[in-house]
């Protein structure tokens, strides 16, 4: 449990990545979409999303000739039981999670 909760918070660190789970609230995307608003290489963002769904945070599946992304918001309980162990946090409402990580980005689809 301890390994999955780092890399959940690990995969959060980095504001890109951030950046992508908001996009993916919306709806599953195409890799290529995913990297559409980022000024970086295809395989950098590959690296990413790699990250992302060694944590659960997303999933990946192939579609044809097209490899999709799909948030996985479950991944995020034992990031919040965590901290409701501190007896300061809530649970996780996906609504205010979405509206808390809009508000950490400068722009909510760009690094």
């Amino acid at each position: 449990m301890d390994d999955k909760l780092d890399l959940v918070f690990a995969a959060l660190a980095d504001p890109t990545r951030r950046g992508i789970l908001v996009m993916l609230l919306e709806d599953d995307m195409a890799v290529t979409d995913v990297a559409d608003p980022y000024d970086m290489s295809l395989a950098a963002i590959s690296k990413h999303l790699a990250i992302l769904t060694k944590a659960g945070l997303i999933s990946q599946e192939k579609r044809g000739r097209v490899k999709w992304c799909k948030l996985e918001p479950d991944a995020m309980r034992a990031a919040s039981i965590w901290m409701q162990s501190f007896g300061q946090f809530e649970a996780i409402d996906l609504d205010a999670f979405e509206q808390f990580l809009s508000s950490t980005l400068d722009r909510p689809f760009s690094p």
